[in-house]
Parts: structure tokens; sequence; C-alpha cells
């Protein structure tokens, strides 16, 4: 099947053939195999990740981020992670409303991607679908993703600059989402830091980044609904293209072990499996370990 499928080349030239390429790595369709094996990637392509807890005003900043990327003539991809509806596994796409002025732009493409019930937020699929991005010709992609859970590790794995929004509301929650999002971070966002208490947030999160980690990362104050304070994250951003990574090995490491055990165990087929167990059974010093090492070595 996968012979009588043409390869599709990504090509920012062209954003259907990025979009098909995604839909055929994101659904494992025909093909899907050889296109990953096919992709050839550019090293200086920038991946920036922006995660942090519901309701900090992500979308909005990145549309902003956006459109100062694009003014400095970056070509964009933009990959949001959605919470999956429970109703039909689909993403909820109603955040990326606010980035509508850019679908039709011809320097930024927008795909969404639903975590499909992965508990930590970023679907498995995520690193695949990045790498065809890379690899299509882009400048610049942003991963866009709630910051819970395991998610707040592989986003930092997965990108070359981590930026955590949080806002004045937050209060007492840094002291909770410290373990996690203290730790993955290259820099903070306090979105609408036009709030009332916004200066004692960003003092005693200084105060905290300092107990817990012994440095003083940037923080930004921005107001992104009124393109307050984008710019200097942008600055941060093209001045710092590749600041890591050693979380990326450990990312990539389980990633590669995932694909050779699924390699391994492609032509295992279970209900033939179940039959020389039945057989194997039937030996009085049946163990499964010996059994099971055996079997692989076939």
């Amino acid at each position: 099947m996968a012979g009588t499928t043409p390869y599709i080349i990504p090509d920012t030239s062209d954003f259907r053939s990025v979009a098909r390429a995604l839909t055929i790595v994101e659904n494992n369709l025909a093909g899907y195999t050889h296109l990953l094996t096919s992709l050839t990637f550019n090293k200086n392509v920038q991946v920036t990740g922006i995660t942090g807890p519901p309701g900090a005003g992500k979308s909005t900043l990145v549309n902003a981020i956006i459109n100062n990327l694009v003014l400095h003539n970056k070509k964009v991809a933009v990959l949001a992670i959605d919470p999956t509806s429970p109703f039909n596994f689909g993403s909820l796409l109603g955040d990326r409303i606010r980035m509508a002025s850019h679908f039709n732009h011809p320097n930024v493409f927008i795909r969404s991607l639903a975590t499909r019930g992965s508990l930590g937020g970023l679907s498995a699929k995520t690193i695949e679908m990045t790498d065809v991005l890379k690899a299509s010709g882009f400048d610049h992609v942003i991963i866009e993703t709630v910051g819970v859970g395991q998610s707040e590790v592989e986003i930092a794995g997965l990108a070359d600059v981590t930026l955590v929004v949080l806002v004045p509301e937050a209060g007492d929650e840094i002291q909770n989402i410290k373990s996690g999002l203290m730790e993955i971070a290259d820099a903070f966002i306090i979105n609408k830091a036009d709030r009332d208490g916004a200066d004692l947030f960003i003092n005693n999160l200084k105060k905290i980044l300092q107990q817990s980690t012994h440095k003083q990362l940037p923080i930004f104050k921005t107001v992104a609904s009124k393109n307050v304070g984008i710019e200097a994250v942008t600055d941060f951003i093209l001045a710092n293209p590749h600041l890591k990574n050693s979380r990326r090995e450990l990312l990539l490491t389980q990633k590669v072990y995932n694909i050779i055990q699924h390699g391994k165990m492609a032509g295992i087929n279970k209900k033939k499996l179940q039959q020389d167990i039945a057989k194997a059974l039937i030996q009085d010093d049946f163990n499964m370990y010996r059994f099971a090492a055996s079997y692989v070595g076939e």
C-alpha cells in the first residue's frame, strides 16, 4: 500500500503539501514511515515552546509573537496542542480563533493537534509533526501547549527555548507549579501584567526562582492583547536560538527506544503467540522469561 502512495514532500512554497504530510504522520496513513525516514532537516530551524496553565493568554501571546517574527521576515509554523474533546476526540479550536488573522498569511502556517487523552497534554505525535515542520523550510516553529504534568518536561526536551506564561492571579499557585515549570523555563512571561498585583507577583517569582534554581531567569511583562512587551520577548527568542538542550537527549532516547521496540514487535502475531504459549505450557519446566527471550531471538 505504501508503495502506491505518492511521497509527499512538505514545502513552505505549498502549504497544502505541509498539511498533507502532517495528516499522513498524525494518522499513520500509507507512506507514513517512508515520509519520516526521508525528511531532511535544517539544524538552523528554531523551535520555541510556549507553555503555562490554562487562562494565561498563551494563544493571544503567540499571535502577537507571530506578528513580530513575520516583521523580521521569518516563515513561522505553529503547532497548537489542544485539549481533546471528550465527545468526538477532536481538538477544541476555540483559542485558535485568536490566530485567525494569520491563517491566510503566506509566511504563517498553523496546525492544531489534539492530545487524544495523553495525560501530559502532549500528544505522542508532537515530535514527529514538529520534525515535519522543521524539514519543510520554516525559519521558526512554535509549539503551544497547556502546561500540565509530563508535558512540561516534554516541551522542554523538544524546544530550543521554552517560555513559561503565567498571570498575576496565579498567586499561591506558584508554590504548586514550581517543581515542574520552574525547572524547564528559559524565561518567564507574566502576561496580563496591567492587572493589580503584577509587580508583587513578579517579586515573589524572583524569590522562588532564586531559592529553587539558584539563578535568575529573564522575566518579561506583557499585555498580549494590547501588544505590550512583545518586542522584548521576540528579541529574546531571536537572540537565543539554541539555549540547550540536555533534556532533548532524554526525550529522543525514549522516542527512539519506542521506535525500535515497535519495530521488533512488528512481526509478532499475538494470536500465534497465544498458541505457542499454549504449547509451551505443556512442558513442566515452562518459564515465561526464558520463553520470551527465545521467542524474540527467533
